[in-house]
């Protein structure tokens, strides 16, 4: 019994179909993937870190974005929705892209159960191509942790993990210390069968 045919499609192709889609999908080498619905401690941590990077960030020549612009690679072999991203300087967009930035200074995606092997592993060696990138940052939406692959002179990337509620977490590029209080603003985690609200006032 074979295995069923791949069917690739271009990146042009993807571009045209994301185009008119009602729902977000990323692109990894001709394969088309849709994007999973997010939980609720998935958006409140994404808006927390938006609101937070943003605030810094206001009057500075850094921004921060979320989910409404894409990423793409110098090859164009993947398309990318980061749940946020800071872009330093001007924004470069891919030509006749105009939701499509390449110059990502640092990205941010939001760990859960479903996307966690494809965030720490497989995306992550696309975001690699990116040549203005400096930091990728993972952020688990289930507990405490915080980690940022941080880039070196040499080309090679520190890791740099975060999990104690009562501390900040350093995104260099920007020089922000942003506490995980914040991060973790509103958001319930389960840990083992006990729910924990956490009073992050």
């Amino acid at each position: 019994m074979g295995f069923p045919a791949f069917k690739y499609t271009t990146p042009e192709e993807y571009l045209a179909m994301e185009k008119d889609a009602f729902d977000k999908h990323e692109y990894f080498s001709g394969e088309i993937y849709a994007m999973a619905g997010a939980t609720e401690s998935h958006v409140r941590i994404a808006r927390n870190l938006v609101i937070e990077i943003g605030s810094f960030l206001k009057g500075k020549t850094c921004e921060v974005f979320g989910t409404d612009y894409r990423v793409t690679t110098p090859l164009s072999d993947s398309y990318m929705y980061p749940d946020a991203m800071i872009v330093c300087g001007p924004t470069v967009k891919k030509e006749n892209c105009f939701d499509t930035l390449t110059n990502p200074s640092v990205i941010i995606e939001i760990l859960s159960p479903s996307t966690s092997d494809r965030d720490k592993r497989y995306k992550f060696l696309y975001y690699l191509q990116i040549p203005s990138l400096k930091e990728y940052i993972l952020v688990d939406s289930n507990r405490y942790n915080v980690t940022t692959f941080r880039k070196t002179e040499n080309g090679l990337w520190d890791i740099f993990t975060t999990e104690d509620i009562n501390a900040s977490h350093t995104i260099n590029t920007i020089q922000l210390q942003l506490p995980l209080k914040a991060i973790y603003y509103m958001v319930s985690l389960e840990e083992g069968n006990m729910k924990i609200p956490e009073n992050l006032q």
